[in-house]
């Protein structure tokens, strides 16, 4: 069972007393509206210079037990940075620390069309710039007492064009790493062979998110999120299902497969659309 409205909100606005966060949100499925009954609840927790660890540490485990924790900044790599995993009245609560700064940063460098995607544990394709103002536009804000997140979640509603554009231009990169695939095929080493066609077809979901102006934050149901954007090509999950399924057994077919999809997102919807 979720935590409901009134014990977010004052879970929040206790979060946001801890001295060097500047606000709080709900984001994940739930601040989008999508959440399941069984969907964790993940909080942002936005911050000027540094969190004051040792206080929002005493204060998970005042609300959470004794055996609660978060961690340092960085504890969970340079772009997820770090936070708590709690249990709240049984409800599964995730503090994630997010750099005010750094999202500011990053929206200056997507709005001008440049995006790159970072290294990270537990993220496979990496951690994309446009993640960060990407969060902030999709979540709901519940403790922003003057206004530095709704502003700028307001202003990031619009999804750049510039960025589009670029991520569209990008899928060179998926059609060089097919490229690659076709020189391993049949070579016996489907985890590198499947990992090059993985890539390229991720790269192609979030070509065609970008076009319909949709955020996207991670990998985590990338591909049936960007089969459900207008201009998507039909049938794209079942083909991207194909591609894995073939990699071991028929590397041919997958390479097939898998250039028409590219190929598909490459040229776009009929008339533009």
């Amino acid at each position: 069972m979720a935590l409901d409205d009134d014990a977010l909100l004052a879970l929040a606005a206790r979060l946001a007393a801890v001295p060097g966060i500047v606000g709080v949100t709900l984001g994940g499925s739930r601040g989008r509206g999508e959440g399941r009954p069984d969907s964790d609840t993940d909080l942002g927790l936005y911050y000027r210079g540094e969190i004051d660890t040792d206080t929002l540490g005493a204060l998970v485990r005042e609300i959470a037990g004794e055996h609660a924790e978060v961690t340092p900044h960085g504890g969970w790599g340079p772009w997820v940075d770090g936070g708590g995993w709690l249990r709240i009245d049984g409800a599964a609560v995730d503090l994630i620390y997010r750099d005010l700064d750094r999202v500011e940063a990053c929206w200056q460098r997507v709005s001008e069309g440049e995006n790159t995607f970072h290294m990270q544990t537990g993220h496979p394709l990496g951690v994309p710039d446009l993640a960060y103002p990407g969060e902030l536009a999709m979540s709901r804000v519940l403790a922003d007492s003057t206004g530095v997140l709704s502003r700028p979640r307001d202003t990031y509603q619009a999804y750049p064009p510039a960025l589009a554009a670029r991520m569209v231009e990008g899928l060179w990169e998926a059609q060089f790493l097919l490229d690659g695939a076709a020189k391993v095929a049949g070579r016996g080493d489907p985890a590198y062979f499947g990992l090059l066609l993985s890539r390229s077809l991720l790269l192609a979901a979030h070509a065609v998110c970008a076009r319909a102006g949709r955020w996207v934050t991670n990998e985590k149901g990338l591909v049936a999120i960007a089969a459900d954007q207008p201009g998507a090509p039909a049938g794209l999950v079942a083909a991207v299902d194909a591609v894995l399924g073939a990699v071991a057994s028929d590397p041919a077919a997958a390479i097939a497969q898998a250039r028409e999809v590219v190929e598909a997102v490459v040229a776009g919807p009929p008339g533009g659309a």
